[in-house]
């Protein structure tokens, strides 16, 4: 009971990080390319319910930015608005929209998480740009499976030499440094390419150079699984190779595959924003968290606008809640 109380409070939680991600045009106040270099590091808006001693609506301050820093204009307040109307977008690449959650008038901006060095709106950044982060993850944690559940069956129910050089090239994935050879690869491919592109070439090098470690834990369950009396009695009556694999030793992997997917997709989100940090992945204006933090690398940026490393936090959030999924994940295959 408790590790089912567990497992639906880690569901809960991914869905609260996802459906946020996933509808950015309608919770994002801004588009995240929209500039206002009249704001740049504009800190976060402070979102205020009394004035006066009385209280009111949520509303907040107009800022004004000079040579001094920022100055808050107290003698205009903006009131917080929800379902408003603002900049275009699509929901879910598709159906066009320009509903958002909330905002303010036009004379006023509100920025959660304040805004970048050309006035652009964190938060909806952070969205928008989590997207592509978690897509990338998403998307090359499946071809990674996918991969290694072929290799991992294959060589560990063939066996004999398709075995030894299966696993011999898994030997050869794990021995090289990933890191370096991740930003090798991505280095030779062409750097002048659409977003689109680059974000399925993204996906393409990093699940592919992954597959090796899940297709050995693959394999040895494959090994185990196929000398069990069930396997060897359907074996005995005729069944062939198909109809045991898919009825007898593919369920058997399921649960590691689930374990390694919970796993691979904060790896290959921070894969992919390591590659965007140093430039090599989707670039400019699109947001990706990796791009982000780029600006980090100056240091007068890093110790001064402290609100520019809220995609690093993004990752950290998601990275655990992944590792504790995949925690739940392990839980619940050990006491099958």
């Amino acid at each position: 009971m408790r590790h089912k109380k567990r497992a639906f409070a880690v569901v809960v939680l991914l869905a609260c990080l996802h459906l946020p991600i996933l509808f950015a045009g309608f919770v994002a106040p801004y588009d995240p390319a929209q500039q206002n270099r009249d704001l740049p590091y504009a800190p976060p808006t402070r979102i205020h319910f009394f004035d006066n001693g009385s209280l009111h609506r949520p509303f907040v301050y107009s800022q004004t930015f000079s040579f001094d820093g920022y100055q808050t204009d107290t003698t205009r307040r903006h009131e917080l608005r929800f379902f408003v109307k603002g900049s275009p977008y699509k929901v879910l690449g598709v159906f066009g929209a320009n509903s958002h959650l909330f905002g303010v008038d036009e004379r006023a901006r509100i920025s959660v998480l304040g805004t970048d060095a050309y006035g652009r709106d964190e938060f909806s950044r952070i969205l928008w740009g989590g997207q592509i982060s978690l897509a990338a993850g998403l998307l090359a944690t499946i071809l990674t499976l996918i991969t290694a559940t072929l290799i991992g069956i294959i060589s560990g129910y063939c066996g004999s030499w398709v075995d030894e050089s299966l696993m011999g090239s898994a030997e050869l994935f794990l021995s090289l440094p990933w890191l370096y050879f991740l930003l090798m690869v991505r280095a030779l491919l062409p750097l002048h390419v659409s977003p689109t592109a680059t974000f399925f070439l993204l996906i393409g090098v990093i699940g592919i150079i992954g597959w090796a470690r899940p297709a050995r834990l693959v394999r040895g369950i494959v090994l185990t699984a196929r000398t069990h009396n069930y396997v060897l009695a359907a074996r005995g009556f005729g069944a062939t190779d198909s109809y045991i694999l898919r009825r007898h030793i593919f369920p058997e992997t399921l649960g590691v595959l689930l374990t390694q997917a919970a796993l691979l997709v904060p790896a290959y989100v921070a894969a992919e924003v390591t590659l965007s940090f140093f430039g090599l992945g989707v670039s400019e204006p699109t947001p990706s968290w990796g791009n982000m933090m780029s600006s980090l690398q100056q240091y007068s940026v890093l110790v001064s606008y402290g609100w520019l490393m809220a995609p690093a936090a993004a990752l950290v959030i998601t990275s655990v809640m992944y590792w504790v999924l995949a925690d739940t994940i392990r839980y619940w295959v050990q006491s099958r």
